[in-house]
């Protein structure tokens, strides 16, 4: 059980922080179409919420190991990015909302990582049970999603950046509720030296798959959502489909501690890439099929649930002590932002060139990238 652990506080903080995420990620680019603004553009706007996770959680993973002071860090990044958003009620132009993105997600990116470390600090031993915290920022992201998507319905999504702002507001007021973890590694452990683990072939490789995995995620956050308006979905029907996806990952994050005692990280690592990659496959090639797309949709349990819960775990297993921090901070910056920086600008000019079929064939492409590096370099039991 969980007694000691502030489990109620923790999800709380995950609900409102993915809430968030399913407000923004299917439904910002429709505003920003609304706009009038062409492909390129909206990709290249929709990548200014990853750009600043490349340095982001960097430096703020630096300041947290130095400091130890995790909880402070993250209350101080959700209140300057509730202060940055503000400005986005005055902006018009692709350059001002980009600044103004750019502005508050280097604040906001840098939250989730060391969250990651509270989290795991208040499991203590009972680390396994992480992906039954974590869940609760999935059911967020669902009932986000979906309830948008009916609002959307009745309301113009002009207004859609006063909703954000509600949820960015929540996000802080939950982070003052969480009290930091203890701290017993700091006594117990030497020093570790970051430099030495980043040479390790196997920790450059498991990086390498973070980044290729989250660039084929690219054009699935930047123009899914443009995708099925412009099959003719109604934006109910596209809340309805991100739900889905996020359906699949709640019920595998409900036994993702079961299925890693039972298949272990690396077979669960490599079967979720193979349907990474049928995954965007699919969804090129029939992007009319519902049945189709329903399936693909189901995958997201294996291509993000499983993956994420993986990487959180090959973390905790590479970087001890005083790199946890940094290697958290490190898992965010190259895969939630080289990997989805990159994919994000690439899938602009991709649609713009192609459209739906090149867009996500070579995102299939990406993640099979990931599949051979993680079936050559990724073994758990072998890495210390």
């Amino acid at each position: 059980m969980m007694e000691r652990v502030p489990y109620i506080r923790l999800s709380g903080f995950y609900f409102f922080y993915f809430a968030l995420l399913g407000a923004l990620v299917p439904y910002w680019s429709l505003y920003l179409q609304s706009l009038s603004f062409d492909a390129a553009t909206i990709g290249l706007v929709m990548a200014t919420l990853h750009i600043s996770r490349i340095f982001a959680p960097a430096l703020w993973g630096w300041v947290a190991d130095r400091s130890g002071e995790r909880m402070r860090i993250i209350r101080l990044g959700a209140a300057a990015t509730f202060v940055i958003y503000l400005l986005i009620f005055w902006q018009q132009s692709a350059v001002g909302i980009a600044l103004v993105m750019l502005g508050y997600s280097f604040f906001w990116n840098a939250v989730l990582p060391q969250f990651e470390v509270v989290t795991l600090g208040h499991l203590k031993e009972q680390k396994h049970r992480y992906s039954q915290v974590r869940l609760w920022g999935s059911i967020g992201f669902i009932l986000a999603v979906g309830g948008i998507g009916v609002v959307l319905e009745y309301i113009d999504i002009i207004w859609l950046p006063a909703i954000l702002l509600s949820l960015i507001g929540l996000i802080w007021l939950t982070s003052l509720a969480v009290p930091e973890p203890e701290r017993p590694e700091q006594l117990t452990q030497a020093p570790v030296s970051l430099l030495l683990l980043l040479r390790k072939p196997h920790i450059v490789a498991f990086f390498a798959i973070t980044f290729f995995v989250q660039f084929s995620h690219g054009p699935y956050y930047t123009f899914y959502s443009v995708l099925l308006e412009d099959v003719g979905y109604s934006k109910t029907a596209i809340g309805l489909m991100w739900s889905i996806g996020v359906v699949a990952e709640v019920a595998v994050f409900a036994v993702m501690h079961r299925l890693i005692d039972r298949f272990g990280l690396r077979q669960i690592m490599l079967m979720s890439l193979v349907l990474c990659v049928l995954r965007w496959g699919i969804i090129g090639a029939s992007p009319e099929s519902l049945m189709l797309l329903v399936i693909a949709q189901c995958m997201h349990a294996a291509t993000f649930g499983c993956l994420h819960a993986v990487g959180i775990a090959l973390v905790n297993i590479y970087f001890t002590g005083n790199t946890k921090g940094r290697g958290q901070a490190l898992f965010s910056s190259i895969g939630f932002g080289l990997g989805g920086t990159a994919g994000a600008l690439c899938a602009g000019f991709l649609w713009e060139a192609g459209g739906v079929e090149l867009t996500f064939y070579a995102a299939s492409a990406a993640a099979l990238c990931g599949l051979v590096l993680a079936f050559v370099w990724i073994w758990p039991e072998k890495a210390q």
